[in-house]
């Protein structure tokens, strides 16, 4: 499968690194495909400068040197036509959906509820619960 880390599951994982978060990073790594979005990439560097100036290269480095894919988001598929509440994050969704995503892992409860046939959306406990338990 692909899937897709949301902006703040990534930043959660930089900053607190616990157990469950990091064996479900490699359960993805080593099972299956980890997407990042040229979206989410950027979302996490302006955290990073905004949260933790002069702090960028260890954002960075983190996003590199994961084994992932990275897929660049043209600017006219950031928009697709969806409804969703907060419009911030139509670009981050609209990613998922043109980097044909199995999965959007996302703690953000503005994706809740959304009937989308593909991405299917987790949170990183509902992923867990799902993929790694027993792994």
């Amino acid at each position: 499968m692909r899937i897709m880390p949301d902006t703040n599951v990534l930043i959660s994982l930089i900053l607190f690194p616990r157990e469950p978060l990091t064996q479900m990073f490699m359960y993805i790594e080593a099972e299956h495909t980890l997407v990042v979005s040229s979206v989410i990439y950027d979302e996490v560097m302006t955290v990073a400068a905004q949260k933790f100036p002069g702090r960028e290269d260890v954002f960075r480095r983190f996003l590199d040197g994961l084994n992932h894919e990275y897929v660049e988001i043209p600017p006219d598929a950031k928009h697709l036509p969806l409804e969703i509440r907060d419009a911030s994050d139509l670009p981050v969704l609209s990613g998922a959906i043109f980097s044909d995503v199995d999965i959007f892992i996302t703690g953000d409860k503005d994706f809740r509820g959304l009937k989308l046939e593909k991405p299917m959306i987790f949170t990183p406990a509902q992923f867990i619960r799902t993929f790694c338990v027993g792994q």
